[in-house]
């Protein structure tokens, strides 16, 4: 099969991310084989290697899109200051994305970019909203997996200069991810990180007094079933 073909084949899947895997059974190859057919495609500047054993096929696929399939099989969104970013809460842009996974913590770097993905435990995963089909933090989780990420080894800084909150930041739904964390001790300092974040925002008296507010409102945790 010529490499004309081969990208055809590739291009009518209609997804922007292949696996080598998957390639050989469309292209009805050895998995060796179909390796250096996607080597071949790469080195002519049709598909794009973006780690070991996954190739990017469409171009135009930002590195916003990219991110998820980074992390599969596991389940992830955008988060922390990429989030901020996308959400126009920062107006400087992160050099690296950031995602937050069920799988483990680790640090990408491709021909596409740097990717940052920080494991998180799956009762404080979600509180992401679809943005032109990826997975992308809200405003309040993007700023709760900062704080709460910020304390292990993620080397995350806590701080956020110039932060901007939406006019429609919910602080409620803040407390409640606070909520979520089992252990006191480990909400409190979460919370302490919030109130330092929410004191560097523009209008930082009120944000800190509706959080303060919030907090004492003391949603209720839902249960572990």
């Amino acid at each position: 099969m010529n490499s004309r073909d081969a990208y055809a084949r590739l291009r009518n899947l209609g997804v922007p991310v292949v696996e080598t895997a998957e390639a050989a059974a469309l292209l009805g190859q050895s998995v060796y084989a179909a390796s250096k057919t996607l080597a071949r495609l790469a080195s002519s500047g049709l598909v794009t290697r973006v780690r070991s054993g996954t190739w990017c096929i469409d171009d135009s696929l930002s590195p916003l899109g990219l991110a998820q399939y980074l992390a599969a099989p596991y389940a992830s969104y955008a988060s922390l200051y990429t989030a901020l970013r996308v959400r126009e809460m920062v107006q400087q842009v992160p050099g690296v994305t950031y995602l937050v996974t069920l799988g483990r913590s680790r640090r990408l770097r491709t021909r596409r970019g740097t990717f940052s993905l920080h494991h998180i435990a799956p009762g404080l995963f979600g509180g992401f909203e679809h943005i032109d089909g990826t997975p992308v933090a809200t405003p309040e989780k993007a700023l709760f997996d900062i704080a709460y990420l910020a304390g292990g080894r993620s080397r995350l800084r806590a701080g956020v200069p110039e932060l901007e909150l939406p006019k429609n930041f919910r602080y409620r739904e803040l407390a409640r991810w606070l909520s979520r964390i089992p252990s006191p001790r480990g909400r409190s300092m979460v919370s302490a990180r919030l109130s330092k974040m929410l004191g560097s925002a523009k209008s930082h008296r009120r944000a800190l007094r509706r959080y303060s507010v919030a907090v004492r409102w003391r949603p209720q945790r839902r249960r572990t079933e």
